[in-house]
C-alpha cells in the first residue's frame, strides 16, 4: 500500500469526527488508489481524468451522506460510493455494454452448472467445450469480461440489512472494528476462506496476491512467470468461481 493511502488511513482512525470537507480532503488519496487499480484493467483510450472526476463526485457524495452513528467506517462507505460512480461513468461511455454483462452472466452460469455436475472445479477446456468455443476464443472472452470481474465484487452479496458488500470489503478493509464490519466478517469470512481454498492453485495465488498483497496484474505475472494477459484470465476465472461458490454456500 502506498504511503499516501497509509497516511490517510492513520488519519481516518484518529477517532475524532471530521467535517464533510475534512473527510473529502483526507480521503483524496483513496480516490487515486481506486482509480489507478480500476484503470489498470481498462483500454488505454479511456480517459483517467474522467474517472477521477467521477470518483471525486462519489467521495463528496459519501461525505455528505455519511452517518457515523451507524457504526460503519467511512473508508468502507466511501469505497462503495467511489467505485459506484466510476462504474456509472464507464456505463455512460458505453464501455460496460449489456452484451458484455450478458456474456459474464452466461459464463458464470456455465461454471456453476459444470461444477455442480462434475463435483469439482471445471477446467478451462471443459468450460470452453460446454460453451461451444475454441480454447483461444474462450481465453479472449475472459479478457473481454476482465473489468466486470472487478465490478461484480460489489453486487455479489448483501448483509442482513440488505446493504451491498463485496469481496473487496472483506479482503481489503483490514483493521476495521465497527459493528457492521464485524457482522460482515462473521457472516462471510469463513465461507469466503473456504471458497478461496477451493480454487485451483494458480487462481488462489492470483486472488491472494492481488487482494491481500495488493500487487497489480503485471507484478503477479512476474511472480508466477506468466504474462499479464494470462493473469487477467486467471483472475476472471477465479472471481466467477468465487461468486458461484458464495451464492451456493449462502
Amino acid at each position: 500500500m502506498n504511503c499516501l493511502l497509509k497516511a490517510y488511513e492513520n488519519e481516518a482512525q484518529r477517532g475524532v469526527p471530521m467535517s464533510r470537507d475534512e473527510l473529502v480532503v483526507t480521503h483524496l488519496p483513496l480516490v487515486k488508489f481506486i482509480v489507478d487499480r480500476i484503470a489498470s484493467s481498462l483500454p488505454p483510450h479511456l480517459d483517467r481524468d474522467d474517472l477521477r472526476s467521477a470518483a471525486v463526485i462519489g467521495l463528496i457524495s459519501a461525505a455528505e451522506r455519511f452517518d457515523p452513528a451507524r457504526g460503519v467506517q467511512f473508508k468502507t462507505f466511501a469505497e462503495q460510493r467511489i467505485r459506484g460512480t466510476i462504474m456509472d461513468e464507464l456505463r455512460a461511455q458505453d464501455w460496460l455494454t449489456r452484451s458484455l454483462r450478458d456474456k459474464f452472466k452466461k459464463l458464470e452460469r456455465e461454471f456453476s452448472q459444470l461444477e455442480q455436475r462434475l463435483g469439482r472445479n471445471p477446467s478451462s477446456d471443459e468450460v470452453a467445450l460446454a460453451m461451444g468455443l475454441e480454447l483461444k476464443d474462450y481465453f479472449r472472452l475472459l479478457e473481454e469480461i476482465h473489468l466486470l470481474s472487478f465490478v461484480s465484487l460489489d453486487d455479489a452479496w448483501h448483509d442482513e440489512d440488505g446493504a451491498p458488500f463485496g469481496l473487496l470489503d472483506v479482503l481489503e478493509d483490514k483493521g476495521t472494528e465497527s459493528p457492521q464490519s464485524q457482522l460482515i466478517a462473521r457472516q462471510t469470512v469463513e465461507r469466503l476462506a473456504e471458497a478461496i481454498d477451493a480454487l485451483p492453485e494458480k487462481e488462489r495465488i492470483v486472488v491472494t496476491l492481488y487482494y491481500y498483497e495488493e500487487l497489480n496484474l503485471k507484478e503477479i505475472g512476474a511472480v508466477l512467470d506468466l504474462t499479464e494477459s494470462r493473469i487477467s484470465q486467471l483472475h476472471s476465472q477465479a472471481i466467477i468461481r468465487l461468486r458461484g461458490k458464495m451464492k451456493r454456500l449462502g
